[in-house]
């Protein structure tokens, strides 16, 4: 037994020293993966883009015909910016402009700027908390955003793997990082296993090699790893037929997935359909391209991932020329003619597909000497020694989420650390906290009765640097809304007979049956989203939501918080806050809202479980009402689809004057 554990022990010892091995590549073969990865990437997405979405319950059968990718191709004379590669080009863009290591406000700037349309999900409700003033990770928070569990991390942040080469630990650590800009929990691991992939792939060719290695990144309980276990049990139970494999993934992760989560872009699923792809096309780009159109879902997203992969472990030499040089282009003499032509982002310029692959190049050196490698001549060429202990460190920064709600009389607990600054040092050093209210690190707690307005300074510290940044805290007076004797609105009841005009993307977990959700005190969530929703395609619409007392009240303040939105409508236009007079007469109040409403109608700047809240002159009365004109976004194909006008929120509350 004492041998047979000191056999074992010396195992672990020499794996543990092999992936400790010194790593050195040479520039001209960096170079060259990085070119292979573009190259792949822009395969597996222009081609793949024929199939997205189109295999659901039963997966594709090849051969496939590619006519859309030939047809959007000559549009423009060469390879197009899609969202499977464009926000990787707005990330270098962002690395070249800051560093390697881009803030979460940077990155949120970057969006802001670039990213004015064509984006969808978890994307489009990340840019909608970024234009209400979050920035990440509270942008991919669960609590705000309904989609966090989408594709959308593990198809636009490659970039950050394929610039550590080698550097595996580091990717696997800025990947889950970057990841939660979109999304949380476990929607942020595949792109964990792709990045360490992309990673490793610098240094090693078998896939299951790297898929094995790279699981090894996630928890032993995460969900993903699981998937990654059930996915190679299936590769070796039948190599030759992905079929049975595709359909055991499909009947447990979509068939069978809980409501709440069940989308054909869930994360995990498409994740799962990349990795068999993988599996069964045994590292040849063509062959891993069909299987990954054939087992379906947003099949355009892993084909581009994957066929990237690939393209780092062969370089240039194994992306198929009938592909990034076909035939119908008899002119073209490189690779997609030489053009990245961005027809998806605002101002960011088209670009030679060979001068990206250079600018990727050097952003990689610059990163692999930042992490501890080293650069050195080898027979007269360009060499890099890999740091293969580097590890990734968060930028050190405040991450800007909803404000604390502070209520008259009621208990406060909350912590202004996210999970990127939780356990540093915080304190406070500037200003008064109301009377009642203490700091305890990042948790401020308490009682107080204090109403009104105060300022505070915190402090961050990570032992190297310190870092402050002004708050604003507002304490309020006690929310009568649950005191009232009746709730006011055009609609009481969501018709969910017609639920289907509102062209929803989220789960129908997240609706509420009945408007009395609205002062239940849950904001956000499966259950808390009220549709005025009544007939189908009503046209344009006034809706409101308030209250009526019996007795007069005196307030100052009244808080809408907006339920999960759609794509096409679930929010006002204009909104305002109107008073019942004494003589029955409905009065607009002359209000100041924080933070400010959105500028216009544009679905992209949206956000999901937003709150808003009116601020005015004391008033009394015996009711009181948020009113609006319903935003109705004409649907892409305005000839066959119309919309109905509904609004969605999840509470509405109205603070007594003090």
């Amino acid at each position: 037994m004492k041998r047979h554990l000191l056999v074992l022990a010396s195992l672990f010892l020499l794996l543990a020293c092999q992936r400790q091995e010194v790593r050195e590549i040479s520039y001209d073969t960096l170079h060259d993966k990085i070119a292979g990865n573009w190259l792949g990437q822009m395969v597996g997405n222009i081609y793949g883009l024929e199939y997205e979405n189109k295999f659901v319950e039963e997966p594709g059968c090849p051969p496939f015909v590619y006519n859309k990718a030939i047809r959007k191709m000559s549009a423009v004379d060469g390879a197009f910016s899609d969202d499977d590669t464009d926000v990787e080009y707005l990330y270098l863009l962002m690395m070249e402009k800051y560093g390697v290591h881009p803030s979460y406000a940077q990155i949120r700037d970057g969006w802001m700027y670039h990213i004015r349309d064509r984006v969808w999900l978890a994307n489009r409700a990340t840019l909608g908390l970024m234009h209400y003033g979050f920035t990440p990770p509270f942008t991919g928070d669960m609590r705000y955003n309904p989609h966090w569990f989408q594709i959308d991390p593990q198809l636009i942040n490659e970039i950050w793997g394929y610039t550590a080469p080698g550097m595996t630990d580091y990717a696997a650590g800025v990947s889950e990082w970057v990841a939660r800009v979109t999304s949380d929990s476990w929607a942020t691991s595949p792109t964990v296993v792709y990045n360490a992939m992309y990673s490793e792939a610098f240094f090693e060719s078998d896939i299951e090699t790297l898929v094995s290695h790279a699981k090894e990144y996630l928890p032993k309980e995460d969900r993903f790893r699981t998937i990654i276990d059930e996915c190679l049990s299936l590769y070796k139970e039948n190599p030759d037929d992905w079929h049975a494999a595709r359909k055991y993934v499909c009947d447990k992760y979509y068939i069978n997935e809980p409501d709440q989560t069940k989308t054909i872009w869930n994360a995990d699923l498409n994740g799962a359909m990349g990795i068999l792809a993988l599996l069964y096309g045994r590292g040849d780009v063509a062959e891993t391209l069909t299987i990954g159109c054939s087992l379906g879902f947003d099949a355009d997203n892993q084909t581009a991932t994957i066929c990237g992969l690939l393209g780092v472990i062969t370089g240039r030499k194994g992306i198929p020329m009938e592909y990034a040089m076909p035939e119908a282009f008899p002119h073209w003499t490189k690779p997609f003619n030489d053009r990245y032509i961005n027809v998806t982002r605002y101002d960011m310029p088209d670009a030679s597909v060979e001068d990206l692959i250079d600018r990727i190049t050097d952003i990689t050196v610059t990163n692999i000497l930042a992490l501890g490698g080293e650069e050195f001549e080898k027979d007269g060429a360009r060499w890099f020694r890999i740091n293969p202990k580097a590890r990734f460190k968060a930028p050190l920064e405040f991450c800007v989420g909803p404000n604390p709600r502070i209520v008259s009389g009621e208990a406060v607990s909350y912590d202004f650390a996210c999970v990127t600054n939780r356990g540093y040092d915080w304190s406070l050093t500037g200003g008064t906290l109301p009377e009642g209210l203490q700091m305890k690190g990042s948790v401020l707690s308490g009682v107080t009765d204090k109403v009104g307005d105060y300022d505070i300074t915190l402090s961050l510290s990570d032992g190297n640097q310190t870092i402050s940044k002004d708050f604003h805290l507002v304490v309020r007076g006690r929310n009568l809304a649950g005191e009232a004797s009746e709730i006011l609105s055009l609609v009481s009841e969501t018709n969910f007979d017609v639920l289907d005009s509102c062209w929803t993307t989220v789960s129908h977990s997240f609706y509420a049956k009945d408007v009395n959700v609205i002062r239940d005190g849950i904001t956000s969530g499966p259950g808390a989203s009220f549709y005025s929703l009544a007939d189908k395609y009503i046209g344009p619409k006034q809706d409101y939501f308030g209250y009526r007392w019996e007795k007069p009240v005196t307030v100052d303040m009244v808080s809408f918080h907006y339920g999960c939105l759609e794509e096409f409508g679930g929010w006002y236009s204009d909104m305002r806050v109107e008073y019942l007079t004494s003589d029955g007469q409905w009065r607009t109040l002359d209000t100041t809202v924080s933070p400010a409403l959105p500028e216009n109608d544009e679905v992209f700047i949206q956000p999901h479980f937003a709150e808003f809240c009116f601020r005015f002159a004391p008033v009394t009365t015996n009711a009181i009402r948020v009113i609006g004109d319903d935003a109705v976004l004409v649907h892409w194909n305005k000839y066959t689809k119309n919309v109905s006008s509904f609004i969605s929120i999840s509470e509405l509350e109205v603070y007594e004057a003090i």
